[in-house]
């Protein structure tokens, strides 16, 4: 299975998603969230750092959970276009 290459915009999205994610999680540590969210570290890094632009969605609703953050502000925020 070939994976279609990701668009300007769903790179830009996931780097909007990572930059809430690590303003959310403030001084916690990276360890500390992902433990809680049951996701490793690295997973929670790559989501941050933009290198996994399109995370699963029950890794994000996992992450949004711990963080106090809703999914819909989560969609609203990150959308290109408002919703």
């Amino acid at each position: 299975m070939v994976r279609t290459p990701l668009t300007p915009e769903e790179r830009e999205r996931g780097e909007r998603l990572g930059q809430l994610l690590r303003e959310a999680r403030g001084d916690r540590s990276m360890a500390d969230v992902a433990a809680a969210a049951g996701v490793s570290a690295e997973t929670l890094r790559k989501i941050e750092t933009g290198r996994a632009p399109t995370p699963a969605f029950f890794t994000v609703a996992a992450l949004a959970g711990v963080l106090g953050l809703s999914m819909d502000e989560l969609v609203a925020r990150c959308a290109l276009v408002p919703v």
